[in-house]
């Protein structure tokens, strides 16, 4: 009997679902429902809004699925086993492919014993095989925003049928400029649609995209599970204050005394993951890239090496890892303190995930320490500054880990016997605890355990430094518009501006998210209707026109150079 398979009380029995979810979820080793889950199936089910703020890892997947697999379920019985045959019943909107693919697998685990037809479409995936599917007829759709308005406007994917919608990572999709889309995509669909929105962060975008699109939501805020008293945290967060030469050296020092099972590096830039990656594996790691730059079969060969442990260090920008689940991940870097708290806690969301333990770790240079604190205080959680593992710690580490694997080498199952006769041969002439180190010698140096010797020179966080154009009467950024660039800066012309809707936040965001320049840097932002002017630092010129021709602005490509005087001519 189902009611039989899963603990009554605290089970998901509890939530009236059907006996087929239920079983799937009893297969699948689900026991108890997370507190997402808790929350948020029962006024889905009774066909509520929801707006739902809860971070990645905590069981979301399961809290909107299991009611849309529910919901479909009541459609084909109340309209007959056909229900609408080809149209959709629910339309599942998310930012990457990567969650496409995650979500649509965990729904076809969910509705295997309902018959649940789930199909994902996204970007980089052969057109052909969705079409065919569409026409053949399915019950969700799990999209990207646009890929399914590419099908919108081909016809290919019908909305008039859909009785659910799911916003899922709303914040991820705003910043990576999906808003129009969704707008776009939402007036199509029919007005008495149920909508569930997800988010990890709350800004005010996300609440004003509530207030449009649902009615009279129910609200719930899970937090990421805090540890009682005297508990360590699921998630251990530390920094280790490093200047930028030493960076590499501390990151190889860090990974060789944490020594994970499988690690995601953080950087900004394609190009310094290219260059991480290439310096990472020319230290004996085995480090995989991972960037927009790369297309998605070389996408898909990076992670499976990643899964099948060939690979054991992947060095990302925020944009490429988006929607990764990588089950043995037990470590998040941060290659640089990122320019956003809600940055911070998507990247730590990766480990920590469905009760595992996880690390998270930044490298912060010391003028990046006060954005450590700034994380700290929205995330209110600590952040523990501590030393670079010196060489003593190193030496130390794997020594431990020499022991451990002698350890495990004993009491495991494998065969010493056959090793016997050397050791008897060698008593006879040498004391047993002399062979036993050398022995243990040798075991510790066909590690690799060797080489890193340099010790990495301690700095201390810098103080912030006065803002002297607005603490101290000097002209700040809005008394210098209309200005040639200040000493040492000079002016790039980027070819969009208030006509398609950028912002100086838009600007600030890309420059700071594709390039080393942080927003400090930034000098006189002016918009005008069809361009945009940016104070940059000259030596980082080059860097940001590279970075910014290859990146997205409200979702175009503009063009970018060193200004011509631009502005002053068309005003």
């Amino acid at each position: 009997m189902v009611e039989n398979m899963v603990d009554d009380g605290s089970g998901f029995a509890d939530l009236e679902l059907l006996p087929e979810l239920l079983k799937a979820l009893t297969d699948l080793g689900y026991e108890e429902p997370t507190p997402i889950q808790r929350e948020a199936i029962p006024p889905l089910l009774e066909g509520r809004d929801l707006l739902g703020q809860a971070a990645t890892g905590t069981g979301k997947t399961a809290a909107f699925a299991l009611p849309v697999l529910q919901r479909m379920h009541d459609e084909r019985t109340r309209h007959g086993e056909g229900g609408d045959g080809v149209k959709p019943m629910a339309l599942v909107l998310l930012p990457t492919r990567e969650l496409a693919v995650q979500v649509s697998e965990a729904m076809h685990r969910y509705g295997r014993g309902l018959g649940a037809r789930v199909l994902p479409i996204y970007g980089g995936q052969p057109i052909g095989r969705q079409l065919r599917e569409l026409e053949r007829g399915v019950d969700v759709v799990v999209a990207t925003p646009g890929r399914a308005l590419d099908h919108i406007g081909r016809g290919t994917l019908a909305l008039d049928a859909l009785k659910m919608v799911v916003l899922d990572e709303a914040d991820e999709m705003l910043d990576m400029g999906f808003a129009e889309d969704i707008d776009a995509i939402l007036q199509d669909v029919p007005e008495d649609r149920q909508t569930v929105l997800f988010s990890a962060t709350m800004p005010p975008r996300i609440n004003g995209m509530a207030r449009s699109h649902l009615r009279e939501p129910i609200r719930i805020k899970i937090e990421r599970e805090q540890p009682a008293a005297g508990e360590t945290p699921r998630v251990r967060q530390s920094a280790y204050i490093v200047a930028r030469p030493h960076k590499p050296a501390a990151l190889g020092r860090v990974l060789d005394v944490e020594a994970p099972t499988a690690a995601i590096v953080f950087c900004r830039t394609r190009e310094e993951v290219d260059h991480l990656t290439e310096t990472m594996n020319g230290r004996g790691y085995r480090a995989e890239a991972l960037h927009g730059g790369m297309g998605q079969e070389q996408r898909d060969r990076v992670m499976g090496r990643l899964r099948a442990g060939t690979a054991d260090l992947l060095v990302a920008t925020d944009v490429a890892a988006r929607g990764l689940d990588i089950e043995q991940l037990t470590h998040v870097i941060n290659y640089d303190v990122p320019s956003a708290p809600e940055a911070y806690v998507h990247r730590i969301g990766r480990v920590g995930r469905a009760g595992r333990e996880g690390v998270a770790i930044t490298l912060a240079e010391p003028r990046e320490h006060r954005m450590l604190k700034t994380i700290e205080r929205v995330t209110r959680s600590r952040i523990a500054v501590e030393k670079v593992p010196t060489v003593a710690d190193l030496r130390a580490r794997r020594l431990e880990l020499t022991r451990s694997a002698l350890e495990e080498s004993m009491v495991g199952d494998v065969d010493l016997d056959r090793f016997r006769v050397v050791v008897e041969t060698l008593a006879d002439e040498f004391d047993l605890m002399d062979i036993a180190l050398a022995a243990v010698k040798l075991a510790h140096e066909s590690t690799g355990a060797a080489a890193d010797e340099e010790e990495i020179p301690e700095v201390a966080p810098r103080a912030p430094r006065p803002d002297r154009g607005r603490r101290e009467g000097g002209p700040g950024r809005e008394e210098r518009r209309g200005r040639g660039p200040s000493g040492g800066m000079t002016r790039i012309f980027v070819g969009a501006g208030r006509s398609v809707g950028v912002r100086p936040r838009d600007l600030v965001g890309a420059i700071t998210g594709e390039t080393r320049v942080s927003g400090r840097e930034i000098g006189a932002i002016e918009i005008a209707d069809r361009f945009s002017l940016v104070e940059i630092p000259e030596s980082a010129a080059h860097e940001v026109i590279n970075a910014l021709r290859k990146t997205t602005i409200k979702g175009k490509k503009p063009p970018v150079r060193r200004d011509r005087d631009e502005f002053s001519e068309r005003r």
